[in-house]
């Protein structure tokens, strides 16, 4: 019995560590977020943008070292609705720019076509 409870206290215990991509978050949302981080190990233009844009903001005689986090919060507000729908518009993959075309094709035309029998049209094959 002694065993029992043990393996019971093991249980509830939260694991430690990152969770899993196949586990769900359970009551997190974006606006509870606190921490934000920008990997651009992989985007040596982006990494490049960043640090002339840091080098020319600190190239001053006098106040604080300018961080990444002074760039961000100074640019966001200045964001427009058509920078966020294009942000939008680059974050689609091939298939899905496609599939968004065949949706507006089918609600324009009030059809309602498979995605060959779209492509099929689009392309004029017989």
């Amino acid at each position: 019995m002694n065993e029992e409870s043990k393996e019971m206290e093991k249980e509830e215990k939260p694991k430690r560590g990152r969770k899993k991509k196949h586990e769900e978050s359970v009551g997190e949302e974006t606006k509870e977020q606190n921490k934000f981080f920008i990997d651009v190990s992989k985007e040596p233009e982006n990494k490049e943008l960043i640090q002339n844009l840091l080098s020319q903001a600190n190239n001053k005689t006098y106040g604080r070292e300018i961080i990444l986090k002074d760039l961000v919060l100074t640019s966001l507000p200045k964001l427009q609705a058509k920078d966020i729908e294009k942000i939008q518009d680059e974050s689609l993959t091939k298939m899905e720019k496609v599939q968004r075309l065949l949706d507006d094709h089918n609600k324009k035309t009030n059809s309602n076509l498979s995605l060959d029998e779209f492509l099929v049209k689009k392309l004029n094959i017989n």
